[in-house]
């Protein structure tokens, strides 16, 4: 996940570089369920409104819960399918606020309502992510769900009215693009706190869906109005948090773009750029899905890493004898193609490496979800 506020913030008001906090262990999103109520175009579970045999027990769930706790885990994002379709789902979440996670909850929005508003409060979640993929018309289609969008708005203003913290997440296609600027526009008119932009990633129904990724020339277009947006609310004061995920090349675009704009902070820039590290999946990011599998992250479904019925969390992370757990945490990695000759590396640490896999078969090949030039890059 690449924070742009604090890097806007950085160009405007620099603070100190001190070294970077080491972080006890990775950030957890744990799809407790994969049953949802949507079929969403570019689902990377590929959920469907059914029972899937093989989850874990609640009970497994509190057994590996006290797993990560001692491992060191800070964060979990509890998700699915739709987290709130799991019966348990209240009790799972106190739990972890009991034991001092930082929770998050990600949902498409649909299910809250009046009825359950309360007992979503009650829990004290630390932010409650809801999905938002265009207006009305558009976030219909790819929720293949009439009235989703109006539900999800729903959504995020009972979580206004009862202080929790709310996002919009977004994800970028060429279906919704267009739409870009009027999503930034509703987030500014609700007061929303947080706006998270997800570009498409290969896995799941967005994998077969890939000829919807939005040209490289649309997600520069896009990435310079969120960093001009992102900065004007900056100044005018406004409290609102941009953040992008799944293209660790947002931060080279920054300092690109920084230097046309703000020429005497590049240097600075740079130096906390290279501090971030890019792509941290394996690293700082991992996911455990609902029958219990560990992989390096959410879009890494094909490729499991062991599962926590069998060994715990904490011993699958550390193991280094898979070839890739032993790329992923080896710096720098070993990349090819473009992505070996980029100057950038210790900024972006070869990007999202399942696009890479997807296409090719091999992890570190360059990543084609890279919209950088060869000139930009130094290739």
């Amino acid at each position: 996940m690449f924070r742009l506020s604090q890097y806007l913030k950085e160009i405007i008001n620099p603070t100190p570089i001190k070294p970077a906090p080491k972080m006890p262990g990775p950030v957890v999103i744990w799809n407790l369920i994969r049953r949802c109520n949507l079929t969403c175009k570019h689902c990377y579970s590929i959920s469907a409104d059914t029972h899937f045999k093989g989850e874990l027990s609640t009970q497994e769930i509190f057994d590996v819960m006290d797993d990560l706790k001692t491992f060191g885990v800070p964060v979990l994002i509890l998700s699915g399918g739709e987290p709130l379709l799991h019966p348990d789902i209240f009790d799972i979440s106190h739990r972890a606020k009991d034991k001092g996670f930082y929770v998050g909850l990600s949902s498409n929005g649909t299910l809250i309502d009046e009825n359950n508003i309360k007992a979503i409060t009650a829990v004290g979640y630390d932010y409650v992510g809801i999905s938002l993929d265009g207006l009305r018309e558009t976030h219909d289609y790819f929720r293949r769900s009439q009235g989703a969008f109006d539900k999800s708005l729903r959504a995020i203003r009972l979580c206004q009215d009862h202080d929790i913290k709310v996002g919009m997440r977004f994800t970028l296609t060429q279906d919704n693009v267009r739409e870009f600027p009027q999503m930034l526009q509703l987030m500014d008119e609700e007061n929303i706190d947080k706006f998270y932009l997800s570009h498409l990633n290969y896995a799941g129904r967005g994998n077969k869906n890939r000829k919807d990724d939005v040209v490289h020339q649309m997600t520069r277009q896009t990435m310079d109005f969120l960093f001009e947006t992102g900065l004007e609310m900056l100044k005018a004061g406004k409290s609102r948090e941009f953040v992008t995920g799944n293209n660790d090349a947002d931060g080279v675009y920054l300092l690109l773009w920084a230097q046309h704009h703000f020429p005497d902070s590049i240097e600075h820039l740079q130096s906390k750029l290279t501090q971030w590290g890019g792509n941290a999946s394996g690293v700082n990011v991992a996911n455990i899905d609902n029958l219990g599998n560990v992989h390096p992250d959410t879009f890494w479904w094909h490729y499991s890493l062991g599962n926590v019925k069998q060994r715990p969390f904490s011993e699958i992370w550390l193991d280094t004898s898979d070839s890739l757990m032993a790329g992923l945490k080896q710096r720098p990695r070993s990349l090819k193609g473009r992505c070996e000759k980029c100057n950038y590396q210790a900024i972006c640490d070869g990007n999202t490496r399942v696009r890479a896999h997807q296409l090719t078969g091999d992890f570190w090949a360059e990543d084609p979800g890279c919209y950088l030039t060869d000139e930009e890059i130094g290739v």
